[in-house]
C-alpha cells in the first residue's frame, strides 16, 4: 500500500516537463510583441512623428473613393475633344455565300492606311470562298505591308433578326481591342453597302469633331412595337445549328422590363472606342444583362446597342440620332429596304450620308458612284492624298504610299459637313435618347 501511495508525488513532479517549453514560448511571444510595437511607432527617419492610418468616419459620407468602381469608371469615361492627330476608323465588313467579290470591292472603296479592317464571311459561305478571300487579301502588296486588314478565320452563322449578328460584331470589336489596334470609331458594313464619300473626306471632317460622339439611329419602343418585338420570345437557330434557318417564336410571352427602357433603330452604327470598351470590358453589368435579354428578342441588332447607350448616364448624351446611311423604303415600307439604282443616284448624293444601302451585286449605280464620287477605277483603291505614285500609262498611284495623315477632301466632305452640322444642332441635340424623339425614316435629311 505504501508503494501505491508514493507513486502520485513522483508522477506529479515528472509532469512538470512542460514548464520549460512554456516559458520558452512565452519569451518568444513577448519578444515579438515588443518588436512589433517598436516597429509600429518608430519612424525610419529621425524626428518623424508616429503615423496612424485610421479612416475617418466623417469621410465615409462620400465613400465612392473606397470602391474599385470609382477608379474604373473614370478610366471608362468618354474622352474629351482629342484633336492631337487625325482619327482612325475600324471597319467590320460582313458577307455571306457569294459575297466575297462584293466585300473586296467595298474594302477597296473604303480603304485607307490609317484605318483597321476586319472581314467576316459567315458560315453559309463554303470554305473555298473563305480561303480565296483570305488569299486575295494576303497577296495584296499594300495589305501585306500595312497589315491593317484581317479576315476572321472562324466564321459564325449569322441570322439577321437574331442575336448572332450582335455576337459577330462584338467578336470583331474584341479582336481589335485584344490586338490593341489604334482606332477611334467603329463602323459595321455589309457586302450590300457602299461609300458615298472618300476616306479623305471622312477623316478630314471627323478630324474636327469630338471623339466621344456615337452615331446610332434610335427611338424608344412604344405602341404596337411593344407587342410585336418586346413581348414575343424568339429562338435563333444560329446559336446551336450549323445551317441557317429563320428565327421562330415560342408560345410564351414576357412582361415589359422595369429596370431599363427599350430603344430601337438602325442596325448600322458608328460607335466610339470608349463606348464599345464599356460594352465589352466595362465593370457595369448593364451590357451583359441586356446581351442576355436580347438573346430571345426579335431583331435584336436593331435594339441592343441602342438600349445600352440610352440607359447609361455617361454615354446617353453622346448618341447622335442618325446612322450616316442613305436607305430608301417603299411606300408603305416593307420589311426590307428596296435596292438602290441609278434612278436613286441624285437623292443619294443630296442626302450627304457617308454610305448607302442596299445595292444589288454589280449594279451599274456602283460604277457611277466610283466615277463621279470616289474617283475609283475597277480593281483599285479609292485614291487619296496618301497615293503619291504616278498614274502615267494607267499605273496605280496608290502603289506608292505617302503621308497617311495628309488628306485631300473633295465635294463629299462639304456634303458630309453640312449633314453633321444639322445633326449636331441644338434642337436635335436635346432629343438624344429622349422618349420624345421623332422616329427616324432613314430617308434624305433635308
Amino acid at each position: 500500500m505504501r508503494k501505491n501511495v508514493n507513486l502520485h508525488p513522483v508522477r506529479a513532479f515528472s509532469d512538470r516537463r512542460w514548464v520549460l517549453p512554456f516559458f520558452a514560448s512565452l519569451l518568444v511571444s513577448v519578444t515579438l510583441f515588443f518588436a512589433a510595437v517598436l516597429g509600429r511607432f518608430s519612424s525610419p527617419y529621425a524626428g518623424d512623428p508616429p503615423s496612424f492610418d485610421f479612416i475617418s468616419y466623417a469621410r465615409m459620407e462620400d465613400s465612392s473613393e473606397y470602391f474599385v468602381e470609382s477608379d474604373l469608371n473614370s478610366s471608362l469615361e468618354p474622352p474629351g475633344d482629342s484633336r492631337m492627330e487625325p482619327p482612325r476608323i475600324a471597319y467590320l465588313i460582313s458577307g455571306t455565300k457569294g459575297d466575297a467579290q462584293r466585300m473586296r470591292r467595298t474594302l477597296q472603296a473604303v480603304y485607307h492606311p490609317r484605318n483597321q479592317y476586319i472581314l467576316h464571311l459567315d458560315f453559309e459561305a463554303p470554305p473555298r470562298e473563305r480561303i480565296e478571300l483570305a488569299t486575295t487579301i494576303k497577296s495584296d502588296k499594300t495589305f501585306r505591308e500595312v497589315e491593317n486588314v484581317r479576315v476572321m478565320a472562324k466564321s459564325n452563322l449569322v441570322t439577321y433578326k437574331g442575336p448572332t449578328m450582335i455576337a459577330t460584331t462584338l467578336q470583331a470589336v474584341a479582336i481589335l481591342l485584344k490586338e490593341n489596334a489604334d482606332w477611334d470609331w467603329f463602323i459595321n458594313l455589309s457586302a450590300s453597302d457602299y461609300p458615298l464619300v472618300t476616306q479623305d473626306d471622312l477623316l478630314h471632317v471627323f478630324y474636327n469633331l469630338s471623339r466621344d460622339l456615337n452615331f446610332i439611329e434610335h427611338t424608344e419602343i412604344v405602341g404596337w412595337k411593344l407587342n410585336h418585338r418586346v413581348r414575343p420570345i424568339i429562338i435563333d437557330p444560329g446559336l446551336y445549328l450549323l445551317k441557317k434557318f429563320d428565327v421562330f417564336r415560342t408560345s410564351q410571352r414576357r412582361s415589359l422590363p422595369t429596370s431599363f427602357t427599350l430603344f430601337t433603330g438602325s442596325a448600322w452604327i458608328m460607335l466610339t472606342r470608349s463606348f464599345l470598351e464599356f460594352c465589352i470590358l466595362g465593370l457595369d453589368n448593364l451590357p451583359r444583362t441586356l446581351l442576355m435579354y436580347f438573346t430571345n428578342f426579335l431583331s435584336s441588332p436593331e435594339s441592343y446597342f441602342h438600349t445600352v447607350i440610352c440607359n447609361t448616364q455617361q454615354f446617353r448624351t453622346t448618341a447622335v440620332n442618325h446612322d450616316l446611311h442613305y436607305i430608301a423604303w417603299d411606300t408603305p415600307p416593307k420589311q426590307h429596304p428596296r435596292f438602290l439604282t441609278v434612278k436613286d443616284f441624285n437623292d443619294t448624293v443630296r442626302s450627304g450620308a457617308m454610305f448607302a444601302r442596299k445595292f444589288a451585286k454589280d449594279d451599274p449605280v456602283l460604277d457611277k458612284i466610283d466615277q463621279e464620287l470616289l474617283g475609283r477605277t475597277e480593281g483599285r483603291f479609292a485614291p487619296g492624298a496618301w497615293c503619291i505614285g504616278s498614274s502615267d500609262g494607267g499605273a496605280d498611284p496608290c502603289s506608292l504610299r505617302g503621308d497617311e495623315s495628309v488628306f485631300k477632301p473633295g465635294p463629299g466632305a462639304e456634303r458630309l459637313q453640312e449633314l453633321l452640322q444639322k445633326l449636331l444642332s441644338e434642337d436635335l441635340y436635346k432629343q438624344r435618347c429622349s422618349s420624345q424623339s421623332v422616329e427616324p425614316t432613314n430617308q434624305t435629311v433635308n
